[in-house]
This record gives C-alpha cells, sequence and structure tokens, in this order.
C-alpha cells in the first residue's frame, strides 16, 4: 500500500511540474494575454454587478451660496461607480489559484485546484508531500497568481479610455470580453480562450444569479395567470 501511494503522489507531483516546454519544466506557465483580459473582463463585470445594485443618488457640482440646485446623477451611471469598481480590482487576482489539472484559460480560477486538494488529503493522512516549498506557503499566491496581478494592472493602465467608452456607452449592450478584448486588445489575435466555458468561481456566481432570475420570472407568470 505504501508503495502504490508513493508512484501515486510522484505521478501526481509530475503532473503538477511538468506539462511541457523549458518554462513548464519549472512548473510555470504564466497567463497569456486572452486568459489576462478575459480574467480582468470577468471580474470588472462582477465588481460593476455588486456596485450596480444602489438606488443612491448622487448630487454633483458645487455652489458658493450652497443655494443654487445641483446636479443629481444615478450612482450606477456615475464616473464614482467606475472609479469605485476599478480601484483595487487587480487585488481580486490573489483570490485566484492555479488549477493545473486544467489545461484551458479556466486553469486560473477561485477555489482550491483538486491537485492541492488531493495533496493536503495526503498530508492530512500523514503521507509526506515535498513539494520544495513549507507547507504553510502551499497556498500561498503562486508566481503566475502574482504575475497575472501585475498583468491586470498594466491591462487597465493601458486599456483606461476603452473601459471607459464601454462603461459609459455600450454596458448592457455590448459584453466587456468582446468590446475590450475581442475587438481591442486581442484585435488580430487568439481569443479562443474567451470562448471556453468551466468554474473560475464567478460562473458559478452567475449561474446562481441565472437561476434566481429565472424563479422570479415563473412566479410573475404565476401570479398573472392566478389573476387572469
Amino acid at each position: 500500500m505504501h508503495i502504490l501511494t508513493q508512484v501515486f503522489l510522484t505521478h501526481l507531483l509530475f503532473s503538477y511540474f511538468v506539462s511541457g516546454g523549458p518554462e513548464e519544466q519549472q512548473g510555470v506557465k504564466y497567463a497569456n494575454k486572452c486568459e489576462v483580459c478575459k480574467v480582468v473582463a470577468t471580474e470588472l463585470e462582477a465588481k460593476l454587478d455588486e456596485t450596480g445594485k444602489t438606488h443612491d443618488v448622487l448630487e454633483i457640482g458645487y455652489s458658493v451660496d450652497d443655494v443654487s440646485p445641483k446636479k443629481k446623477k444615478e450612482y450606477k451611471k456615475s464616473e464614482l461607480r467606475l472609479v469605485e469598481s476599478t480601484e483595487n480590482l487587480c487585488e481580486r487576482i490573489l483570490e485566484y489559484n492555479i488549477h493545473k489539472e486544467r489545461t484551458d484559460s479556466t486553469r486560473f480560477a477561485k477555489g482550491m485546484s483538486q491537485t492541492f486538494k488531493t495533496l493536503h488529503g495526503l498530508a492530512d493522512k500523514g503521507v509526506k508531500v515535498d513539494l520544495g516549498i513549507p507547507y504553510e506557503l502551499w497556498d500561498k499566491p503562486s508566481v503566475e497568481i502574482t504575475t497575472l496581478k501585475s498583468q491586470c494592472e498594466d491591462l487597465l493602465e493601458n486599456h483606461e479610455s476603452d473601459i471607459e467608452e464601454w462603461y459609459h456607452n455600450h454596458q448592457g449592450t455590448i459584453p466587456l470580453t468582446r468590446y475590450l478584448c475581442s475587438e481591442r486588445v486581442l484585435k488580430d489575435n487568439d481569443d479562443s480562450c474567451l470562448k471556453e466555458k468551466g468554474d473560475t468561481g464567478n460562473e458559478v456566481k452567475n449561474k446562481k444569479k441565472k437561476k434566481k432570475q429565472d424563479s422570479k420570472i415563473k412566479n410573475k407568470e404565476k401570479d398573472v395567470k392566478e389573476e387572469l
């Protein structure tokens, strides 16, 4: 049994650290341009969804006599909402983990990877697992994730005007992944990763949200039928 465990562990560690070329042989595979934009667009839309639930109204303008009426603007349509949504947006990237058992863009996802769940399980059972780093550092953001955070910051800085244009004029009509990623960041480049579906953490929330919305629609239809 001990031999079988060691063989399984060796295979698991080999799969974790080795997956391809020279860079991959060190277990490191950074996010490509498509993956970076996909994660940033997903996170920004998720943050806007969070901040867009309020019905607050802002008073804009300054009056010396404080008598002249100030302009009013809905918070969810304001510049302030965009600023607050993009501020510290890339910090959310540190909630991601590398899921090296996956080969597509969904390898960047929230939650513990299946590989690390297995390794933690083995360690909890007393099996010696040597990853070359202390156990207490196992769940710290990997170099791919910290680099992805930096890539996120670069993308926001380089495409600030594109994001502002989308926010003010196309939000709700054109998905950010299409407007920002396909049509700008990845123009004339491979954008196939945008079509890859999987559990990235936010998608689970979106499914729950859609299920809740569908339930509300069905309840409304039921109420209408009862009234008729």
